[in-house]
């Protein structure tokens, strides 16, 4: 599987995502910070599974639709940031989909995640990103699950990776920073954290109009954790 994430920057990048899907053939596309309403149904040849609708800047998962097909669709609230409390910039900060193969019947969960901006506490954000996986994997016990998102944890990830594997998944950092705008604020942002796949390599694509590079995830589920549900 091929899988994109974009922190669109209040959509500002929206109209580089055609070209994105085609030119790196995604199966799948993950987005934060879109304008959910202005969303169009197709992108190149994946379609839109859900976006979230508790807030105009939500998130949004598109998916191959010869390759998959959308079982069950779910958007989770998560501990909300002192800046989330006064400004209510978002109420849903992940949204899950499992997918079934079209062709074999195999099923995958796949999350789009944003977590709470960099005023927050990092164990705040800790505590979202596993609370985010325990939801993500109530849509498909024992599945596959890979979260990619904004994770807006630029520092001090070796103890986010220890929360992660104690959570029993793993955190997966792509080949280059993700947030260049600013110098003092560099770092990765964007990444993912799995179970039952193989991630074969994160690519940082090139910089364009939002202030974070899309991310490029090629990953192989297990063998192991290849459930049929016919």
């Amino acid at each position: 599987m091929r899988i994109i994430s974009y922190n669109l920057r209040k959509h500002r990048a929206a109209s580089e995502l055609t070209r994105l899907v085609e030119d790196h053939g995604a199966n799948l596309l993950c987005l934060q910070e879109c304008d959910v309403a202005a969303l169009p149904e197709r992108i190149a040849n994946l379609k839109l599974a859900r976006a979230t609708a508790g807030n105009r800047l939500g998130l949004a998962l598109y998916h191959g639709a010869s390759m998959f097909r959308a079982e069950k669709v779910m958007t989770w609230g998560l501990k909300k940031s002192l800046h989330d409390i006064v400004l209510r910039p978002a109420h849903e900060r992940v949204l899950g989909v499992r997918l079934r193969d079209i062709d074999d019947g195999h099923e995958i969960v796949v999350g789009s995640f944003h977590a709470a901006p960099l005023t927050a506490l990092n164990s705040l954000r800790r505590s979202q990103i596993r609370a985010a996986l325990t939801q993500l994997q109530s849509l498909g016990p024992d599945l596959p699950v890979l979260m990619v998102g904004d994770y807006n944890y630029p520092v001090f990830k070796e103890s986010l990776g220890q929360t992660v594997r104690d959570h029993g998944y793993s955190l997966t950092l792509s080949d280059d920073h993700t947030y260049t705008r600013y110098r003092v604020f560099r770092g990765h942002y964007d990444f993912a954290t799995s179970v039952g796949l193989t991630i074969d390599r994160i690519t940082t694509l090139p910089q364009g109009t939002s202030d974070h590079r899309p991310i490029l995830v090629t990953a192989r589920v297990r063998e192991a954790f290849a459930y049929e549900r016919i």
